[in-house]
């Protein structure tokens, strides 16, 4: 590596949850859960993200307003990963029976 260049970039994957805000799992909120199990894994960062707007599988859209009460719009739950890691938080994922909408895409990572 030439130092000039900086770090080589890193290959994996990109993991995405899409959970509701209120879900919970054992009495916790499951975005607090997936970013609590994958720190207890050794991923290296995860991020939870409130959606100002969407709708899921029953086109049913949840917007962010002022007074809108708390618990309805979609939470991201995003983290970059190898894949043995990924696979190793989706398989928890199963095991608890969460039954979350995910997506998995390569991704190459580093430091710019």
């Amino acid at each position: 590596m030439n130092e000039a260049q900086g770090p080589a970039a890193a290959h994996g994957v990109f993991l995405r949850f899409f959970v509701q805000e209120k879900q919970r799992v054992h009495g916790v909120l499951v975005y607090d859960w997936l970013l609590d199990t994958a720190r207890q894994m050794d991923i290296r960062g995860g991020s939870a993200l409130r959606v100002i707007a969407g709708y899921g599988r029953h086109r049913i859209l949840h917007e962010s307003h002022f007074i809108e009460l708390q618990g309805e719009l979609p939470i991201e739950v995003d983290f970059i990963a190898s894949e043995e890691e990924a696979q190793h938080l989706l398989t928890r994922v199963k095991a608890e029976q969460l039954s979350l909408f995910y997506v998995k895409i390569p991704a190459e990572f580093g430091i710019a």
